[in-house]
């Protein structure tokens, strides 16, 4: 039998987690407030995926390396996954009104729809829309 993991916690930087909670609420995400406080915001991408975001000081307790400056270089890409082309437009749309900065152009690959923004860390966020799901 695989591995299969019964939720996934991905953990990120912010030098401002009440700016970082006002940004991703204008973006339609809500947060649990069990898991957020001055040091750090559980954001519910849906019922088993959370992202932490965890104030900069805070998250270096969880690491001995230094934390990279995304604005500057990447270390991951956070891809979330919606229903629709529209979809994807709506919220790189909403991101960038919200304080957000454009990324890359929108990508059509035919069976997949692709776009992306990046957050007020300079963290990168693909939104995507596939016809067949993984």
């Amino acid at each position: 039998m695989a591995f299969e993991a019964n939720q996934v916690y991905i953990n990120i930087p912010v030098k401002n987690v009440d700016a970082s909670i006002s940004f991703f609420r204008e973006l339609g995400f809500e947060f649990n407030a069990d898991y957020t406080d001055d040091n750090a915001a559980c954001m519910v991408v849906n019922n088993n995926t959370f992202v932490m975001l965890l104030v900069e000081e805070y998250f270096q307790s969880f690491t001995k390396k230094e934390i990279v400056n995304a604005k500057e270089s990447t270390e991951a890409i956070l891809a979330i996954g919606v229903n629709r082309r529209e979809e994807v437009d709506t919220l790189v749309e909403k991101a960038l009104d919200s304080g957000g900065e454009a990324s890359s152009d929108p990508v059509d690959h035919g069976f997949m729809y692709v776009s992306s923004f990046q957050d007020l860390d300079g963290h990168l966020w693909e939104v995507m829309s596939m016809e067949k799901k993984i």
